[in-house]
């Protein structure tokens, strides 16, 4: 490739990956998977280098994590805010449930839904059921920030790759 093609192939993949990285504050698209693939095509246009295959390497591992963030924090969040691990668990049913019978927003709803509804059964008392649907929430909030910091390391992992090669 000519230089001014390596600049034009950095600058799409930058931007690309600087896309995948702001969508992270919207739950249901997937930031960390966009940042990966662009991270895999920079690979296979521009080759792999000498680090490249460690780095991303990394960057997979690290996309990987951000998958488990989610729900490591969603349900935490809900312990926190009183539930039990009977209610976390039919909230990740129902997520999942909510995910393939009504994308994009579905697994959130049937996540929420899952803690409320399991939660009512389980003490019969609103209040508390809606405490604990907030603490899930708030463990999503938690969840979104920890995946900004996720795609920003896999961004800075792949502009060290640029670098160098």
């Amino acid at each position: 490739m000519t230089e001014a093609a390596d600049t034009l192939l950095v600058l799409l993949v930058l931007g690309v990956m600087l896309v995948g990285l702001a969508s992270l504050l919207i739950p249901i698209i997937p930031g960390l998977l966009i940042i990966w693939l662009a991270g895999l095509g920079y690979g296979l246009l521009a080759g792999f280098g000498t680090w490249g295959p460690w780095l991303f390497g990394l960057i997979t591992l690290l996309a990987l994590a951000g998958a488990v963030v989610d729900n490591l924090f969603m349900a935490a969040g809900a312990k926190i805010g009183g539930a039990s691990w009977w209610s976390v668990l039919a909230a990740s049913v129902l997520a999942l449930v909510g995910l393939f019978a009504f994308p994009p927003l579905g697994g959130l709803i049937g996540a929420f839904l899952g803690i409320m509804l399991a939660e009512y059964y389980r003490v019969r008392d609103w209040q508390k059921a809606w405490a604990a649907t907030k603490g899930m929430a708030a463990g999503c909030g938690g969840a979104v920030l920890a995946r900004l910091a996720i795609g920003a390391v896999m961004i800075g992992a792949w502009g060290l790759w640029v670098w160098t090669a």
